[in-house]
């Protein structure tokens, strides 16, 4: 087994993890910065392309409480107002701060460029380029964890449990890939940066990471987690014809800048049919639009490869090889000419708003163990604002680096118990048969699919039911332990891992749909149809005994929001 030992754990390697480790590193901690893949080139952030939302004021008059209102509003009343607060006063500080670490956000008259977003009521959002942001800000961060001595990076190790001693995070332990050694890591703080869950899904547009394992994490920890059942569909993922090594989101920073038509197969732009048109310019928000999409192809009307229409092919081809000319090239190679041709799109999973709930300085209710990013939920409520991702990367990310550090500082040692531990570690031990165990690759696809079909856009209590029933049959499949072979990369292991995280968080967003029988935001429930007053409230999820539990909490006023 390898044991190590630090100060502040951090786990995963995004945005938002980087951001923490350097946060408490220039606190005085020596950290461990944590990943299953290559340090910064895994996760959302270096996969984003696009808008940084941020109040800056330099081109049109803003301040954050006009982001801060947009934000609420995009979350339809659910969202935590002390932590959007939060995260749209300190956004100015992280992008100037990235700016300063020359992060290369494009300007105009010596100010940095801002543009619009969908749900934003003025140009409030920076970039780098429009398909270059999230690589930038993920070499930026690289850059200044070389710059650090007191960070150790650490890849190919999958975290598999938080070790909790007397009711305080201690540490974790986890798996090095490559070896198939158990690994024990000591800290005196913790903090889970993992992303989301968008893996669940059939078609999405994260990386294979984003399976959900720090909701598991923190849930078997004790913490809790919160709106579990708002996943956002990104409207316009590439459908078809075929793109290769191009990002399947990539169509949103050519309708910023050029206007593309949404339309149907008769030729139609049809936004307008659900209760939002467009007038050349992108302004529909992502639920909407996703709805208008579905609606179209269940309508009959929808493309060949059962999406939508995106033209460009009223825009002249001089002004698309200004804008992109070089990604028009690219596109040219598939054989797709925007002059003459539109391409099919269709929602993708991107995003999602539930998470682990935390307080203000990112703490869970287990102390001693942080969350930041996308981990986090309650920020966004039933439906992000376009920009906000990275944004809550960098702000939720100092935080959490900066209060665990904080945490770290106080006290003399970790709190480490072997005993504590001895369960999680049960794991790595064990020497099951092999040909015991079920297809886990078949679990996974099924399992995909199976959330793309029952707990998409749009759902049903009949379908949610159905999904729940099928997941706890796999749960049952899937058994308490994993097999063993080849301890080298073992991909049977592997699959398991990511499969006991994946179907608990699968429930995890199946019962919370279940649960509200209302449509807001990203959940919309074709069988009660409406926004309800009396669904102003939070669910929460707990892991008690075995079993999930769910609780109900008002949702907090805006008012309440910490000055």
């Amino acid at each position: 087994m390898i044991q190590l030992e630090t100060d502040v754990l951090v786990i995963g390697a995004g945005g938002a993890g980087m951001y923490a480790a350097i946060a408490a590193a220039r606190d005085g901690c020596r950290v461990q910065l944590i990943d299953r893949s290559l340090i910064g080139r895994g996760g959302a952030t270096v996969m984003a392309q696009m808008t940084v939302s941020v109040a800056l004021g330099e081109q049109t008059p803003d301040h954050w409480e006009h982001h801060l209102a947009d934000t609420l509003a995009a979350g339809r009343g659910l969202c935590d107002p002390v932590l959007a607060q939060l995260l749209c006063q300190n956004a100015e500080l992280r992008i100037r701060e990235m700016d300063a670490w020359k992060v290369g956000w494009a300007r105009e008259n010596g100010h940095l460029k801002q543009v619009y977003a969908p749900g934003h009521d003025r140009a409030r959002c920076v970039y780098v380029d429009f398909l270059n942001t999230g690589p930038a800000v993920s070499r930026t961060l690289r850059t200044q964890l070389n710059r650090i001595d007191g960070i150790r990076r650490i890849g190919d190790v999958l975290i598999t449990d938080i070790v909790v001693h007397q009711g305080e995070a201690v540490g974790a332990v986890g798996l090095h890939l490559l070896t198939g050694e158990a690994v024990a890591l000591q800290a005196k703080s913790v903090v889970i940066a993992t992303g989301g869950l968008t893996r669940l899904y059939r078609r999405n547009s994260g990386s294979l990471n984003m399976g959900g394992d720090g909701y598991a994490l923190a849930l078997r920890a004790g913490a809790e987690l919160v709106d579990m059942e708002f996943v956002q569909f990104f409207p316009i993922g590439h459908l078809a014809p075929r793109m290769i090594g191009m990002d399947p989101i990539m169509w949103d920073p050519f309708r910023y800048k050029l206007g593309g038509r949404l339309l149907n197969a008769e030729g139609e732009e049809f936004a307008d049919r659900y209760g939002q048109a467009e007038s050349g310019n992108y302004v529909l928000t992502r639920d909407v639009a996703t709805y208008a999409i579905y609606k179209e192809v269940e309508a009959g009307r929808g493309s060949p490869a059962g999406g939508a229409y995106l033209s460009f092919t009223h825009v002249p081809e001089a002004e698309l090889r200004k804008s992109f000319g070089p990604v028009i090239d690219r596109l040219a190679k598939d054989g797709i000419d925007l002059t003459k041709m539109p391409v099919e799109v269709a929602p993708i999973a991107h995003y999602h708003m539930g998470g682990v709930r935390v307080d203000a300085s990112m703490e869970t209710r287990v102390p001693n163990l942080f969350a930041a990013g996308e981990a986090v939920g309650g920020a966004s409520g039933a439906n992000r604002l376009s920009g906000n991702a990275i944004t809550e990367a960098f702000v939720f990310g100092e935080r959490a680096g900066t209060t665990a550090a904080a945490r770290a500082n106080a006290r003399t040692a970790s709190g480490w118990n072997e005993k504590a531990a001895a369960s999680a570690l049960e794991l790595f031990k064990h020497r099951g048969n092999t040909a015991a165990v079920p297809n886990t690759a078949a679990l996974l696809v099924e399992l995909q699919a199976l959330m793309a079909d029952h707990a998409g856009p749009f759902r049903t209590e009949e379908k949610l039911r159905l999904a729940l029933a099928r997941l706890e049959q796999m749960q049952l499949q899937l058994g308490a332990l994993p097999a063993t072979g080849d301890e080298h990369y073992n991909m049977l292991r592997l699959d398991w891992l990511d499969l006991r995280n994946m179907l608990l968080v699968a429930q995890c967003v199946v019962r919370a749909a279940i649960e509200r029988k209302e449509s807001r935001g990203a959940h919309q429930r074709e069988d009660c149809p409406g926004m309800l007053p009396e669904w102003n409230l939070n669910q929460r999820l707990s892991w008690r005994d075995g079993e999930l539990s769910l609780a109900r909490v008002p949702a907090a006023r805006p008012a309440e929001a910490a000055r």
